[in-house]
């Protein structure tokens, strides 16, 4: 009886090592929850993400925490630190890294709606010029999708800097996820801070500054990668890589950045590229748990037949959600059908039953 479970507990590490060397990024991405949801939420972690040896949680807070250092950019019913502390605690008991996110730069507004930063500091607009319709629509004159702050605003990096620390420290935070993905609006013409600059050299110098910030208290900085690919190049387009030459930017920032790389409809080798430049790569899911699978399979072909130098930046897995906790959770608790096109199903299929 002894010997039987003395070998048990050996194939059950073993199985964690094993699970590490292949994927050292277990991960999802999804929003952070609403107040009414934490409970709900802890019990996820618990009893969902802790058994599928999930080791990283990326949560989108934006400004959905009762933040002191700029009470007046919190968002209505937001969570408190006491409701933080209860998702930090279930996580630090599974080993779970949480990374909060912020999304600086870019997507500083969501169709008709504008964020909490450029409502209460409207002076960091990089587009003053471009209003917000009642009705959004694309494609639009403006070529609006999302707004961004100018990153050469003299007084935008205290603020943005000081929500920063706060979050990594509400979260007991390694490191911070900063978005900058789907950049669409910067160097523009009517910005008298930024007209006439290289788009590449603009995105390179606020990633710098970010990493530099974070880099002061040995935290990491992890971002989206799409504005990093060259979109005509590639073939990817608008949404997955830039078509506004900031692309070069890969080549002007430091090679601690980790780059989140994600593709949704196919199997991309941007992973490959990301790693044969130097920088850690994680590639992101979303709905279509054949295309993860596949994804996976990518990634464990490079980790085993690479060199060495190349394989190490292969850094496994993070899951995306872009629904609302309580919307994810509902479909992640219904029956399973694998074959849906479905985020919380995807997950599922990823990481197993």
């Amino acid at each position: 009886m002894k010997k039987t479970l003395v070998m048990i507990i050996f194939v059950f590490l073993s199985s964690l090592i094993n699970a590490q060397e292949i994927m050292p990024i277990r991960g999802l991405a999804i929003a952070a929850p609403e107040k009414e949801e934490v409970t709900r939420f802890v019990k996820f972690i618990n009893e969902e993400l802790a058994p599928r040896r999930i080791n990283t949680l990326v949560l989108r807070i934006d400004y959905n925490f009762e933040y002191k250092s700029h009470p007046e950019l919190v968002k209505e019913n937001a969570l408190s630190q006491d409701e933080v502390n209860k998702i930090v605690t279930a996580c630090q008991n599974h080993g779970i890294d949480i990374i909060p996110q912020i999304n600086l730069l870019g997507h500083q507004s969501w169709h008709s709606d504008l964020g909490m930063l450029l409502k209460v500091y409207p002076e960091f607009d990089e587009t003053p010029s471009v209003k917000l319709p009642k009705k959004y629509e694309w494609p639009n004159e403006d070529g609006l999708y999302c707004k961004s702050y100018c990153p050469l605003h003299p007084d935008v990096h205290k603020v943005v800097f000081e929500l920063m620390d706060e979050i990594v420290a509400a979260f007991k935070a390694k490191a911070f996820h900063a978005g900058m993905d789907e950049v669409f609006y910067i160097g523009q013409e009517e910005c008298p801070r930024c007209n006439g600059r290289d788009k590449a050299e603009l995105f390179a110098g606020e990633l710098t500054k970010i990493r530099n910030h974070l880099a002061l208290t040995n935290k990491k900085l992890w971002i989206w990668g799409d504005r990093l690919l060259d979109g005509k190049t590639t073939g990817l387009g608008m949404w997955e890589a830039s078509m506004n030459n900031t692309h070069r930017a890969i080549d002007m920032i430091p090679k601690d950045i980790l780059i989140c790389d994600w593709h949704y409809e196919r199997v991309e080798p941007t992973a490959a590229y990301f790693a044969l430049k130097g920088f850690d790569v994680a590639t992101s899911s979303w709905q279509k748990g054949a295309i993860a699978k596949e994804q996976l399979a990518f990634l464990e072909n490079i980790r085993k037949n690479a060199s060495k130098e190349t394989a190490q930046h292969i850094q496994g897995m993070l899951h995306t959600s872009w629904s609302s906790v309580s919307s994810f959770l509902d479909r992640f608790y219904a029956p399973l059908d694998k074959n849906k096109v479905d985020d919380a199903v995807c997950f599922r299929v990823l990481f197993g039953e």
